[in-house]
């Protein structure tokens, strides 16, 4: 009986959060270990349908990143990054199509489907127009070029609205079309945050493979639950957040600006971390919110 009335204490704390997120959009961008182990995958995708169910509207933007540089591998096609970004060349673009447009993106929608949820696939190229990502290098005065890669730029929000008035939730591949009309690869980070700002998404979720944003890389326990946009930039120049956490944190911050209520970065290895963070007084991850929030 216990165990019982622990359980109804569970849905009376998720109660508020559910009154207030009824009708929100909630943009997750879903990648990393959590969607190369099955049950792992399954666990997010199982919240994504809870949060579905309970009237929320969840737009899923998907990466491919493992199984992209494994079939790249197989292909005879050297991997090469550049700032965290894959260098992506006219053969690459198209082993990254036929993954995440026909390989990930199917079966998320399916997992979806058998969970409970209504769900669509959406095309990248049906949704974001970007812009070819160059940039020059401060310290050598080079040109850098990932070749077939794009910044998000325009964004079709009315493709993706559509889906959310069938009730369904989208589910969306990081590609885009460049100005050339060529398919261009997407850091799937960038284009959720570009994604949320265009529907003017209540949360971005970013599902990732540590607990959060950390003082100290070394310790897990160094995690910082809430930050302001002022604060991230100080942590940013100091170089506390780097590597692969930047672009997540770097678009979201954009995201902020446009005015998306709140980012989280939520660890996918950890059991129902999705729900924890957004239906729970505590949470579990890293928050980032407007300065002028409390």
């Amino acid at each position: 009986m216990q165990k019982l009335i622990e359980k109804a204490d569970v849905l009376i704390e998720a109660l508020p959060y559910i009154q207030e997120f009824r009708g929100a959009v909630i943009v997750v961008k879903f990648g990393g270990s959590a969607m190369e182990d099955k049950a792992r995958a399954e666990g997010v995708l199982a919240d994504i349908t809870f949060m579905a169910c309970v009237g929320m509207r969840p737009v899923i933007v998907h990466g491919g990143g493992k199984a992209i540089t494994r079939r790249m591998k197989e292909r005879g096609i050297e991997g090469k990054f550049v700032k965290g970004l894959r260098v992506t060349s006219e053969e690459a673009i198209k082993v990254v199509e036929e993954v995440v447009n026909k390989e990930i993106n199917p079966e998320i929608v399916a997992t979806l489907e058998r969970l409970g949820a209504r769900a669509r696939g959406i095309l990248g190229q049906e949704v974001f127009k970007v812009i070819r990502k160059q940039e020059i290098d401060l310290e050598t005065g080079e040109c850098l070029d990932w070749g077939f890669v794009g910044e998000p730029g325009e964004v079709n929000r009315a493709r993706v609205q559509a889906v959310l008035e069938e009730g369904a939730v989208p589910v969306i591949t990081p590609l885009g079309i460049g100005p050339d009309g060529k398919l261009h690869n997407v850091n799937a980070d960038t284009a959720a945050a570009a994604l949320a700002a265009a529907l003017k998404a209540r949360k971005l979720a970013y599902i990732t493979d540590v607990p959060g944003l950390l003082r100290n890389a070394d310790d897990p326990d160094s995690i910082m639950s809430t930050l302001k946009i002022g604060e991230v930039e100080e942590l940013i120049r100091e170089g506390v957040i780097d590597g692969g956490m930047l672009p997540k944190v770097t678009s979201g911050v954009e995201a902020l600006k446009a005015g998306v209520r709140k980012i989280h970065i939520i660890d996918g290895r950890m059991p129902h971390s999705l729900l924890l963070e957004i239906f729970t007084d505590k949470g579990v991850g890293t928050e980032i919110v407007q300065d002028e929030q409390e």
